[in-house]
């Protein structure tokens, strides 16, 4: 070999990282249909609270309906447990197949359901027996496609990865809100009422068939099989997490509380309050809605590529910050106006994508590999129940009361409580997943 050539040559060029795409994809989307049940829940609940309650008094058919809103994510913490810990032992893929046909079950069952006028009070029976399995099975969906995500991330791109979380569960939450600023636009309003509602509903069970599909060839992770051993090992998994974790329990409840009001308040309840509360027009809420979703979706990428470049805490503490200060003025323009509508959602759910672009990354980095499963699984799914399944019920009824402004100091407050939360974190850039 020529030495002077061998000097001179330029070094070769890194290979070129290329996202396996459709894998993140089969691993998101069971939480987007998941997601896009829950929030067609919320949101057509306008429609069919008075199908499935007596229709003699509209504010508490509305009551008991988030009431069943609320009851389904008591559950979640239990299908985090079970189907946590399923996952732990016995694989993420197995766990992820459950969980979206327990949902898409859950969506066809509501999407045939027989009304009050029907058969009286089995009917709301029925509609909590749906929810429940479908509270169980988004308990476990969430853990487990985030530690998935996580696990088959490099580590210098896991936030660009677990962005794919939320950009599929925007999406799929834009398509709930397209669908229902079509319906209301098109259709007649007793008709959307008598029936129309439901089209959402199948539509989400046909999802769940193509969610299945595609993660049917999803390949199990590395570290999950280094460690298959070590979990089924572990005595008293649960009580481990709090044992050997309290830390990481304490900053996962902390920060989870804001995001899953943030996620109500913007994707949930905001929607009905601005009908029902503030005379605002239900096409305009669905068309404000969608804009900001589109916007949602549009900055998960840039803003998990922003986290693996300048880290998590930076962004948490943006969104944390900000919450605080703002969420009580942008509270004023909620009302008969498209332009304040779009302003609420579109700087709401900008600031919350500091946070959901890169969450199934916090959560992987907090527990190791036979307890993430679980950890998030429990703990995540408590304040998730606690925090953000009774923020429909709570707007409601304080709005009932006329003080319906009290939610938005509630979620200042509680975005104060995770700023402080947020400076206890580690900073986790680049890090490899224990």
């Amino acid at each position: 070999m020529d030495h002077a050539t061998g000097a001179n040559a330029a070094p070769p060029s890194p290979e070129q990282h290329r996202l396996p795409v459709r894998k993140l994809v089969a691993a998101s989307i069971g939480n987007a249909i998941e997601w896009y049940d829950w929030t067609i829940y919320a949101t057509f609940s306008i429609y069919f609270a008075t199908q499935f309650f007596p229709a003699d008094n509209e504010n508490l058919a509305r009551i008991n309906t988030f009431a069943a809103f609320a009851l389904a994510f008591f559950f979640r913490p239990l299908g985090g447990i079970l189907i946590g810990r399923l996952a732990d032992v016995k694989g993420r893929r197995p766990a992820m197949i459950f969980t979206i046909l327990l949902m898409a079950g859950g969506s066809l069952i509501l999407a045939v359901l027989p009304t009050y006028d029907q058969v009286g009070w089995l009917a709301p029976v029925l509609l909590l027996v749906a929810r429940i399995a479908q509270g169980l099975s988004i308990g476990g969906e969430v853990s487990n496609a985030s530690a998935y995500l996580g696990e088959i991330a490099p580590k210098e791109r896991r936030g660009r990865y677990s962005s794919f979380f939320y950009i599929s569960t925007g999406s799929a939450v834009l398509i709930a809100s397209l669908l229902g600023f079509f319906l209301a636009r098109f259709m007649d309003p007793d008709a959307l009422a008598a029936y129309g509602w439901r089209i959402p509903f199948a539509v989400g069970a046909l999802l769940g068939l193509v969610g299945l599909w595609m993660r049917r060839a999803l390949a199990e992770t590395e570290l999950f099989e280094e460690a298959e051993g070590k979990a089924r090992r572990l005595p008293h998994p649960l009580w481990t997490t709090l044992r050997a974790h309290p830390r990481a329990v304490g900053q996962l409840v902390g920060f989870s509380m804001l995001s899953t009001l943030c996620y109500y308040t913007f994707f949930s309840a905001l929607g009905p309050f601005a009908v029902n509360s503030r005379n605002a027009d239900d096409v305009d809420v669905f068309l404000a809605l969608s804009i900001g979703t589109a916007l949602f979706v549009a900055l998960q990428y840039p803003m998990g590529a922003a986290a693996d470049r300048f880290g998590r805490k930076p962004q948490l503490l943006a969104w944390s910050g900000a919450m605080a200060l703002l969420i009580v003025p942008l509270s004023w323009l909620v009302g008969p106006n498209l332009w304040g509508l779009l302003t609420v959602f579109c700087v709401g759910l900008a600031l919350y994508t500091a946070m959901t672009s890169i969450a199934p990354a916090i959560m992987s980095e907090l527990f190791p590999t036979e307890l993430r499963g679980l950890g998030i699984g429990a703990w995540y799914n408590l304040t998730v129940a606690l925090f953000g399944g009774t923020a429909p019920l709570v707007i409601s009824t304080l709005a009932a009361y006329g003080w319906s402004s009290a939610f938005f100091v509630y979620v200042a407050v509680a975005a104060a409580v995770t700023f402080v939360v947020v400076l206890t974190l580690p900073e986790t850039r680049a890090t490899e997943l224990r």
